[in-house]
């Protein structure tokens, strides 16, 4: 069974109005522009990494999300794993867990941002 998907306003739905396609659009496109960063800056200071994740990475990951609002745990999951991976390339954090990352950059999870 073929798939039907619309694009309107940069935002995937699915004909059974699921968001999945869309989820995985923004993760491929964030994590696109986490490798850019990873390969382009040499100098890793923590301000300008946070910089550069909530100026270039998660805008794509929250873009409509209130729209779109993920239901199925597994593309929340997915939508957060992006900020797992950017979380872990701060010099000093690898042996933090997420919350403790997060509390340390003060950053939040994706569903919070949401409500």
């Amino acid at each position: 069974m073929e798939e039907t998907l619309e694009k309107d306003l940069g935002v995937w739905i699915s004909a059974d109005m699921k968001c999945s396609q869309q989820c995985r659009y923004a993760v491929n496109k964030a994590n696109k522009v986490l490798g850019m960063i990873k390969r382009t800056i040499t100098y890793k200071d923590l301000k300008i990494m946070l910089n550069l994740y909530k100026t270039l990475v998660r805008p794509n990951v929250e873009y409509c999300v209130s729209a779109w609002s993920p239901y199925y745990k597994k593309d929340r999951e997915l939508l957060e794993k992006v900020q797992r991976r950017f979380t872990k390339r701060i010099k000093g954090m690898k042996g933090m867990s997420y919350e403790e990352r997060l509390q340390k950059l003060k950053l939040w999870l994706l569903e919070e941002k949401k409500k």
